[in-house]
């Protein structure tokens, strides 16, 4: 092929290039090669197709070969460079970078723009590869082709500054590489000369990063520090370069001027600057400046943190004796430490080392053993083996340090520092004498330390008695202690000591003292020392300045006895609010100081904040029981905040352990004041007792301080107190020497007028002591006014009421005399001179409008001049007065018994309501009085009974419960008053209070029997007579009643039913006849005649009293009792007749009152009962209840009717009961009764419910009715049922053997009933008796039933329901002694005859017929049951009924399911069923007809439609045994029909209702059939 053919060829691979067809390529240039091998471009065109087919090798081999042929041809060096960018194999990565360096040369002399593109590659890839040598080059190739090319300056300066940047990196990579570094700094000085303008902020930050760039160069400190002043000069408000120089000399250790000038221009331009005060620091501690030194670099710490800096630190801390903070420096040195500074670790350790055994210390002492291993070579070093025996010997370890100093002496024996542990070893042993020897031997090798001169100094202080005389030596050797080490603080402490106790120099000691404390902040000697000496002096101002700088450097918890000597100091000048802080900052650092307790405690009292007070005095009690201080102060402050019974136990501490005056005084107070609290309340008895201890109290005080006149005055206080009291209540005792008798006879008992007249000698006393004080003289005149008052004087002209007025009279002169500006004597003057006997009005008119001029807001004074007035009868000035005195003090309660006295003589109508007003306010006689008077006055005003005006002064004001406890306290202090106590009895009778009410009347005839006045007396003995028939006390009452004139209508027919209830029944008719001569209305001839229709009732006259009854309602204005009474005879007698017709007159009467209405409910449903409609008497109270639901005596009685009639209901007459004994508790007592038997007749017990069962309710019944024996036979009833509930569910039942203790218990309550109430408290005792021996029978113990009924029997032998009790007790023994299941005929006979001799007994015939069925006897059980079913039908009870009728359905399905012939028993289970069906709807009955079903049509749908009946639709009342036994008999059902998906639907209903036994059942019956 030519060369023609070698082009066309080459062409024709370059259109193939150009259509991507790389194979072709290949083809053709392997073709020219053959004919042409050295051809380039055919080399090149294989090169580029082989990277595009990825032949990188082949690729490579092909550029290379052309490269060969063609070196300074571009096109191969750039399919080269081509291929190595695109291929990422590493070789191809390798040889890249000479590749660009190739095209660089190539593109300088031809393509300048590529040439620096190839750069920017080479360059990029040299970053990459952190290559910084030849990247600096490949950048300095760049910038002379620039400075060739003439770019401008800016262009320059970008590229000099993107080479700082680059070639930065190798700094942060600390790359060791001279030539970077020079290269760096040739950019670094190019960039600068390009910049403009000079100075500028771009020069002044690459300044600053040259600087920088410097400082992390070594051997470029000269040229750096160049910089930085010829930056400086440029800047000189820039901080950086001198910081950069101070870094520089700090890092170097240089402190020559230039550093110590750098330093200060470097604080000059930056105060805070860590780096200026490091500096600083170190310069000072090079010059022996510690306290600057400290200063300094504990400042520039805070700014910058280095390992340097910190063991400055340590270093000056040490040489300052601050131990403890050089070794938390050492140890923050340590922290920072890197790698590299082992010489500085080294001096750390040795500095902490020595630092921790000086600081003392068993921990410290762990820590520098800890230090001590952590030297390297440690044992190798005497001073740090001195070091480490006194670190042992800070534990105790005395025998190891002996060792370690006995070493130490023997190899160095001229070592100080082991002569100096040998004597500490020696000094910890008490071997004084040989450490004074080795102390002085260690001074004489170092005679320049001042440790060792303190060190004997010291231990000559603590010598001997001989060295304690002489302290000189002492003081010596601590004077030159001082001298050499101007900074051991402690050598001062000893100097203050010697100059305060030897040489009794107080200024010398508190400026040792001083010195001391200003070179250690801990010592709290020195700084106690200091501070004590100053104030000693007067020199407040220094100690507040000492105190003041420990408490500003002071953490929380620290400096106690700084804060607390503030405090204290605070609390004497006043301030008591800064003396409170500082106390608590004190109690922070030791909370249990007592002391500092009790310093807070005064704090707070005088700032007045008595709680807080308070708990700080018993917190120091409680940290102290001995200090009686905190105890007396607590009192102190109780008393004052009005808790006297406090205030008295805690002054009874202090008192019991020391005859304290103080608190005697106090303890005495505080009685009096709960003494005067119990008075204002009526509680005299009490207040008479304290005033006693009171009085005992104070004479203690006097015996010891009879100079104080305080205490006669509080003793002439509490004697003139029992003023208030009544004259039969105040017999004081008083002791003996206060009596006027012997010092050492006993206690005297003084009467009212005694006590009064030893407190005017009390007061007398107090008057000799100190006769200028006005008050004394004011309180002698209370005393003498309260004699004058008093109703039995003592024999004597000088004790005369008059006598003693003028003297009282004349001590308020001279107390106004002494002190005219006290309103309260002008007032009691008037008071005295307004007294019966004195009366001068015109001088109290002037007393008290004197006192209203000395003080305007004075509301006694307008009260007293009120009463005034109202006295001289103006009633307008009074009715001011008065007024003015309320607006003053609404609260002051005479103001408003005046009003009301004003309201009563004008007769208005807010009368009663200021009465009631004044009982709200406090307890006054007056007050109480006229409020009681007018609630008995509306109370007996009959014709405003129905009024507004009643329902709100007497209901809803609560009127009688309040005059009647007000009237009580009133009888309690003034006994002498008959009216009160009339009035007290009636509103007890109304309260029901019986007992209470015939005390009153008692005492108001025994106050009025010796007056002459008969009406009175009359009146009360009605009321008395009226008391005893409340009481059932009758024949007293008859007794009284015909004590009286009988001449009052009330008085007769009191008697008249005195005598009934007595048994005087002809006495009571002769009663009742003279009380209808004085009849005056039709309506009380109703009355009357209504009681002797029932009178001759009782005598057996039916028709007299039908005829009388008969009577009573034709008259003009007929009550409903007496028809009431008519249809109670109808129903008694059985006459329905007689009975609905009255009834039904009654209700032609329209509405009565609540009683009427109950009364008429229960005869309504008596009479349904009587003519045997039980639902109906259900409905009828329900009827009632529903028209009055606000009437608990309706819920009372439908609870006390549901369970007798219609059980079923019994839930609803449980709530019926509660909601009773909610309404009303009078009658909710006897309801939670009746809740509690519906709950008995539901079954509820525990086991259902434990909150809410018919336990519970009982219990509760009991708890408030515990003398009704109903109660106790209901709970004996519940305790029955829980038993039974326990045997039916297989537990062991928890109430055995309480019957016959309830037993017992009910028969003690029977005995105490009522007459009237015998028969029925009889017949409950025979349930109970019946019920005993069931629970005993039960218990399984027979021989104790038996012997129970027979001891009965032994008592009342003709008693049927004992004797069968008795029968069926002996039954039951022949059942189980062995005679098997067959009884005799004879003992068949006698059950018989027993159980038809009770036939009230309807339990009986059930018990038969079981006993017949058990025998086999089944048509006699039947005959039994029917007996039974007709004595429930007679007796009307429908609960009977029912169980006969269920009892004959049962007892006639067991021979159906066993499938005996005949229909007899079929049609009777069928009759029974169908017959309680018609009663009710009873579960029970439809399980019998739905079992009766099965027995006769097994398979039949009725079967199943009445057994799904029962167990997919139960009744909610009827028990679950019920749907479970149903459940049962459906399951065999559908097993006998095979019906699957039914029996599915009954499993999982039954595993719903968690009936397991059905699934057991269900497996049973599967296996059966299979």
């Amino acid at each position: 092929m030519s060369s023609k053919e070698v082009k066309t060829a080459l062409k024709c691979a370059k259109e193939s290039i150009k259509n991507k067809e790389f194979k072709e390529v290949l083809k053709q240039c392997k073709a020219v090669l053959k004919l042409e091998k050295n051809n380039y471009n055919a080399w090149v065109f294989i090169g580029l197709a082989a990277c595009e087919l990825e032949q990188p090798d082949q690729s490579q081999t092909a550029y290379k070969k052309a490269v060969e042929l063609e070196p300074e041809q571009l096109l191969a060096w750039q399919g080269l460079a081509n291929l190595y960018e695109k291929t990422d194999q590493w070789d191809f990565k390798d040889e890249l970078p000479n590749i660009y360096q190739k095209l660089v040369e190539l593109y300088v002399s031809s393509d300048r723009k590529k040439c620096y593109e190839t750069i920017r590659k080479l360059s990029d890839m040299y970053q990459s590869d952190k290559d910084y040598s030849k990247l600096a080059k490949v950048w300095l190739q760049l910038l002379q082709l620039k400075e060739e090319e003439g770019v401008d300056k800016m262009e320059l300066l970008q590229l000099w500054q993107q080479m700082i940047q680059l070639l930065s990196e190798c700094l942060k990579e600390n790359e060791q590489n001279h030539q970077t570094q020079r290269h760096l700094i040739t950019a670094f000085e190019k960039a600068m000369v390009l910049m403009d303008p000079i100075p500028g902020e771009e020069h002044k930050k690459t300044s600053a990063d040259y600087i920088k760039c410097l400082s992390e160069l070594p051997g470029e400190e000269a040229k750096m520090r160049a910089v930085c002043e010829s930056m400086l000069s440029l800047y000189p408000s820039q901080s950086y370069p001198l910081e950069v120089l101070s870094s520089h000399y700090l890092r170097t250790g240089v402190q020559k001027e230039e550093a110590l000038s750098c330093f200060s221009r470097l604080l000059h331009l930056v105060p805070d600057s860590g780096l200026g005060h490091l500096g600083l620091g170190s310069k000072a501690l090079q010059d022996g400046r510690y306290k600057d030194a400290i200063k300094s670099l504990e400042q520039g710490l805070k700014k910058v943190s280095s390992s340097g800096g910190w063991y400055n630190l340590a270093e000056a801390q040490l040489k300052m004796h601050g131990y403890s903070d050089s070794v938390a420096s050492c140890s923050q040195a340590l922290a920072l430490c890197v790698s590299g500074e082992e010489e500085l670790r080294l001096n750390l350790l040795r500095l902490k080392l020595e630092a921790s055994v000086r600081s003392g210390g068993e921990a410290a002492a762990d820590q520098a053993l800890e230090t001590f291993s952590q030297v390297p070579d440690a044992e190798k070093g005497p001073n740090l083996i001195a070091l480490k025996g006194r670190a042992h010997l800070n534990k105790g370890q005395v025998d190891q340090a002996l060792k370690i100093s006995a070493d130490l002496v023997a190899s160095k024996p001229d070592l100080a520092q082991g002569l100096v542990l040998r004597g500490l070893a020696h000094l910890a042993q008490g071997q004084q004498q040989q450490a004074e020897e080795r102390f002085q031997k260690a001074m004489s090798q170092d005679p320049d330390c001042g440790e060792y001169y303190f060190l004997l100094g010291r231990l000559y202080w603590d010598m001997g008695e001989e060295s304690r005389k002489d302290r000189s030596k002492a003081h010596t050797h601590l004077l030159k202690a001082a001298k050499l080490d101007p900074h051991l603080g402690c050598a001062f402490r000893y100097l203050g000591r010697y100059y305060r106790e030897v040489a009794k120099d107080p200024g010398r000691a508190q400026g040792c003292f001083r010195k001391a404390f200003e070179l250690d902040a801990t010592d709290v000697e020195s700084g106690a020392a200091s501070v004590d000496l100053s104030m000693e002096k007067g020199d407040m101002d220094t100690a507040l300045a000492i105190l003041q700088s420990v408490t500003e450097k002071a953490t929380p918890g620290s400096a106690k006895w700084a804060w607390m000597r503030r405090g204290l100091y605070y609390l004497k000048v006043g301030e008591h609010q800064q003396a409170i802080a500082d106390l608590q900052a004190a109690l922070r650092a030791d909370p249990e100081d007592w002391v500092c307790w009790e310093c807070l405690g005064e704090a707070y009292l005088n700032r007045r904040s008595f709680t807080a007070a308070l708990k700080a005095f018993g917190k120091a009690h409680q940290l102290q029981p001995g200090s009686i201080y905190s105890v007396y102060q607590a009192a102190a402050i109780k008393q004052t905040l009005g808790k006297f019974k406090e205030a008295v136990a805690e002054y009874l501490q202090v008192t019991a352990h020391e005859e304290y005056v103080p608190a005697l005084k106090g303890l005495g107070e505080c009685q009096l004041s709960l003494a005067k609290s119990l008075m204002e309340d009526c509680r005299d008895g009490a207040a008479i007792g304290l005033i006693q201890q009171a009085v005992k109290n104070l004479c203690r005080a006097v015996e010891l301080r009879p100079d104080l006149s305080c205490l006669w005055k509080l003793l002439g206080d509490a004697c003139t107190a029992v003023s208030t009291v009544s004259p039969n209540s105040a017999q004081v005792l008083v002791p003996a020497p206060l009596a006027g008798s012997d010092a050492h006879a006993q206690g005297r008992t003084l009467t009212l007028a005694q006590t009064l007249q030893v407190g005017e000698r009390c007061y007398a006393r107090a008057l000799k002591l100190k006769s200028e004080v006005p008050g004394l003289w004011y309180d002698m005149g209370l005393n003498y006014y309260h004699q004058s008052t008093c109703p039995c004087p003592t024999e004597g002209d000088q004790n005369s009421p008059s006598l003693l007025l003028e003297k009282a009279q004349q001590c308020l002169k001279k107390a106004i005399m002494m002190d005219s500006g006290n309103h309260g004597y002008w007032n009691a003057l008037g008071v005295i001179s307004m007294s019966k006997g004195l009366e001068n009005f015109a001088l109290t008119q002037h007393c008290f409008i004197k006192s209203i001029q000395v003080e305007p807001n004075n509301v006694v004074a307008w009260t007293n001049l009120g009463t005034l007035y109202l006295k001289k009868e103006n009633i307008e000035l009074a009715h001011n007065a008065f007024k003015i005195a309320q607006s003053l003090e609404p609260l002051y309660v005479n103001c408003w018994i005046g009003q009301a006295l004003i309201a009563e003589r004008v007769g208005s109508y807010d009368t009663m309501d200021l009465f009631r007003h004044t009982t709200e306010l406090c307890m006054h006689t007056e007050g109480v009085k006229g409020y009681a008077h007018w609630v008995c006055s509306t109370l007996l005003d009959e014709s405003i009974r129905d009024s507004e005006l009643y329902r709100y002064n007497i209901v809803q004001m609560n009127a009688i419960s309040a005059a009647q406890v007000a009237l009580t306290k009133y009888t309690e202090r003034i006994q002498s008053d008959p009216n009160a106590f009339i009035m007290l009895g009636y509103l007890n009778e109304h309260l029901q209070l019986k007992r209470q009410a015939l005390q009153s009347y008692l005492s108001a005839v025994e106050l009025l029997q010796p007056r002459s006045s008969p009406d009175m007396l009359a009146f009360a003995l009605s009321c008395y007579g009226r008391a005893l028939c409340s009481l059932g006390r009758w024949d007293e009452a008859v007794q009284v009643y015909n004590s009286t004139p009988l001449q009052e209508l009330r008085d007769l027919c009191w008697l008249a039913l005195a005598c009934c209830r007595a048994g005087l029944i002809a006495e009571s008719i002769n009663s009742y006849e003279r009380a209808l001569a004085l009849a005056s209305s039709e309506k009380e001839k109703a009355y009357i005649l209504t009681a002797l229709a029932l009178l001759q009732h009782r005598q057996g006259n039916l028709g007299s009293a039908k005829t009388l009854l008969f009577k009573c309602s034709v008259l003009k204005e007929p009550i409903p009792e007496s028809l009431l009474c008519l249809c109670a005879l109808g129903l008694v007698h059985g006459d329905a007749t007689l009975a609905s017709a009255a009834l039904a007159e009654l209700l032609k009467q329209g509405s009565s009152s609540g009683s009427v209405v109950e009364q008429r409910c229960l005869l309504t449903c008596a009479l349904l009962a009587l003519q045997g409609d039980f639902r109906a008497v259900q409905r009828e109270a329900s009827r009632a209840v529903h028209t009055n639901p606000g009437n608990p005596s309706l819920w009372a009685l439908l609870s006390r009717l549901i369970p007798q009639y219609y059980p079923q209901r019994a839930n609803g007459g449980a709530i019926a009961g509660h909601v009773a004994c909610l309404s009303n508790m009078t009658q909710g007592k006897r309801a939670l009764l009746h809740s509690g038997v519906n709950q008995l007749a539901n079954g509820r017990h525990s086991g259902e419910d434990r909150h809410r069962n018919a336990l519970k309710t009982m219990q509760r019944a009991v708890l408030l009715c515990p003398d009704d024996p109903a109660t106790w036979a209901g709970l004996m009833a519940a305790c029955h049922t829980e038993n039974t509930s326990c045997y039916l569910s297989g537990s062991a039942p928890s109430r055995r053997g309480l019957d016959q203790i309830l037993m017992s218990v009910i028969s003690e309550k029977v005995s105490s009933v009522e007459e009237i109430e015998r028969p029925l408290a009889q017949s409950l005792e025979g349930w109970v008796l019946q019920q005993a021996v069931t629970g005993l029978m039960m218990d399984g113990k027979l021989e104790q039933a038996e012997a129970l009924c027979l001891q009965v029997l032994s008592v009342s032998p003709d008693h049927p329901a004992v004797l069968l009790s008795l029968r069926q007790v002996q039954c039951q023994r022949l059942l189980a002694a062995g005679w098997g299941t067959v009884l005799p005929d004879a003992v068949l006979e006698q059950l018989h005859d027993t159980v038809v001799g009770s036939p009230s007994s309807l339990g009986a015939w059930p018990w038969l017929a079981e006993v017949y069925r058990s025998q086999g006897l089944l048509v006699r059980a039947v005959v039994a049951l029917r007996q039974n079913l007709q004595l429930a039908s007679q007796f009307g009870m429908q609960s009977r009924q029912i169980a006969s009728l269920l009892r004959l359905a049962l007892l006639a399905v067991g021979p159906c399911m066993a499938g005996v012939a005949g229909n007899d028993w079929t049609d009777l289970a069928a009759e029974a069923t169908a017959e309680a069906l018609k009663l009710g709807s009873f579960p029970a009955a439809l399980l019998f007809q739905a079992l009766l079903q099965y027995a006769t049509k097994m398979t039949a749908r009725e079967t199943k439609r009445l057994l799904e009946r029962l167990v997919y639709f139960p009744s909610q009342d009827g028990p679950v045994s019920v749907a479970q036994v149903a459940s049962w008999y459906l399951l065999r059902h559908l097993h006998a029909k095979n019906d699957q998906e039914l029996i599915d639907v009954l499993l999982r209903h039954a595993k719903m209702n968690g009936d397991e036994r059905l699934q057991t059942f269900h497996l049973l019956l599967s296996s059966s059939s299979a």
